[in-house]
C-alpha cells in the first residue's frame, strides 16, 4: 500500500508517506505558508522513499475543522491529486488525527484547537485500535462553554488548550489526567488513521471529498471588536 497523507488545518503544514510499511514525514510550523510548502513537500516524500506519483494506492487527507483557508488548502490539493491518479481519498477528521498524539494511557481525550475569535474546535476522543473514536460531537464555540460528554478526567491536547487553559479547566469535569497545548494535528497521525480504511478498499471518489468548517464565519466585525 502506497498512500500519502496531508494536513494544513491549524499552523502546521505536514505530509506523510506510507510506503509498503515504511512511513516518511515532513511537517512545519509555518502560518501563512502552507500553499508554498504543501506540494514541495509531497515531492520531497516522493523522492525519498522513490515513488512516483501513479504508484499511489489512495490519499488521505485533514478534512478540518481548522483555519479555513487551511483546510481549502488541502481538500483543494487531495482532491486535484486524486483526480489526476484516478485513486481513493480517506477524508480523516484534523481533531481524531490530533487525538491520536496523546498518551494511549487508557484515558479519552479531548483535541481542541484555537479558532480565534474567543472559540474553539473540540471532540472528545477514545482512543481504539484502529484510531479515535468520537464520543459525541465535533463542536466549535466559546471555550467557557465547552461541553465535554464524560465525568471522568480527559487529556487534553491542542492549541485550544494553551489558548484558553483557564476557562476550560472550568468546565472540565476534573483536571486533565494530562495536557500539552503545543501540539497540533500532524499528516503522520492522518496517515494512522487512513491506512486500514484504505487497506480495505474504503475511500471515496475526489469528487465526494468535503471540508468541514463547523462555522461560516471567520472574522469580528468592526463593531463586534470594540465591545
Amino acid at each position: 500500500m502506497n498512500l500519502l497523507a496531508i494536513e494544513t488545518a491549524t499552523e502546521s503544514c505536514s505530509v506523510a508517506l506510507l510506503c509498503g510499511e515504511q512511513i516518511i514525514a515532513r511537517s512545519e510550523l509555518a502560518p501563512r505558508r502552507h500553499a508554498e510548502l504543501l506540494l514541495p513537500m509531497c515531492d520531497q516524500v516522493l523522492a525519498e522513499a522513490g515513488l512516483a506519483r501513479r504508484a499511489l494506492d489512495a490519499l488521505a487527507v485533514g478534512r478540518g475543522p481548522g483555519a479555513f483557508t487551511g483546510v481549502r488548502l488541502a481538500i483543494s490539493a487531495a482532491q486535484g491529486i486524486a483526480f489526476a491518479l484516478d485513486i481513493p481519498v480517506v477524508p480523516v477528521s484534523s481533531l481524531a488525527a490530533l487525538a491520536m498524539q496523546a498518551p494511549d494511557d487508557g484515558a479519552d481525550v479531548l483535541a481542541i484547537i484555537d479558532a480565534r475569535m474567543g472559540e474553539v474546535y473540540a471532540g472528545v476522543y477514545r482512543r481504539t485500535p484502529q484510531g479515535a473514536e468520537l464520543l459525541g460531537d465535533e463542536t466549535v464555540g466559546p471555550a467557557a462553554a465547552l461541553k465535554v460528554p464524560t465525568s471522568h478526567a480527559l487529556d487534553v491536547i491542542g492549541s485550544g488548550w494553551a489558548s484558553y487553559r483557564d476557562a476550560i479547566a472550568a468546565v472540565l469535569p476534573a483536571p486533565p489526567h494530562w495536557s500539552d497545548g503545543d501540539r497540533y494535528p500532524q499528516a503522520v497521525d492522518v496517515l494512522r488513521i487512513a491506512a486500514p480504511i484504505a487497506k480495505n478498499g474504503g475511500g471515496i471518489a475526489a469528487d465526494q471529498v468535503l471540508p468541514v468548517y463547523l462555522r461560516d464565519k471567520v472574522a469580528l466585525t468592526i463593531a463586534e471588536q470594540r465591545r
